[in-house]
């Protein structure tokens, strides 16, 4: 079985919800209450991330900007 590091730190914050990472763990529901005591005027969403944590991220890394680049001038 293939450990895998979790994070709850790499949530995504909006102005009016914080999508957090849940795992199945006893921790998530701390972790929830840790996050509404510190933001109480958005709703904290838990979302099973598990899946997502195996390809290399969570919420936040999913939700970063995509650069404009330089246009291609001819």
């Amino acid at each position: 079985k293939e450990r895998i590091a979790a994070s709850y730190i790499n949530y995504y914050m909006s102005k009016c919800v914080i999508v957090m990472p849940c795992f199945n763990d006893k921790n998530d529901e701390i972790e929830r209450n840790i996050l509404a005591s510190l933001f109480p005027t958005r709703e904290v969403i838990g979302v099973y991330a598990r899946d997502i944590r195996i390809g290399g991220g969570n919420f936040h890394c999913l939700t970063q900007q995509i650069p404009l680049g330089i246009p291609f001038i001819k």
